[in-house]
């Protein structure tokens, strides 16, 4: 179980990061195939600042999950 809550801590702490670069660092490179899809116009930056959002705010929920059950535990 300790190795599930780990998991947890790893996965909430990368896709926030991955969410901060992308959302406040506009790193957009970080999107697979990104750069393309926006030269062609396939997709905006608005896009990308909502994938952003969300790993960001997915990635603090996994964090503070896992970190309530270590804690718990």
């Amino acid at each position: 179980m300790i190795v599930l809550k780990i998991i947890s801590l790893l996965l909430g702490l990368a896709f926030s990061l991955f969410g901060y670069f992308i959302f406040f660092h506009k790193k957009y490179s970080l999107i697979n195939g990104f750069d393309n899809a926006l030269k062609t116009g396939e997709k905006t930056e608005t896009y990308a600042k909502r994938v952003g959002l969300i790993e960001f705010i997915l990635g603090i929920t996994l964090f503070i999950i896992g970190y309530i059950l270590i804690i718990l535990d």
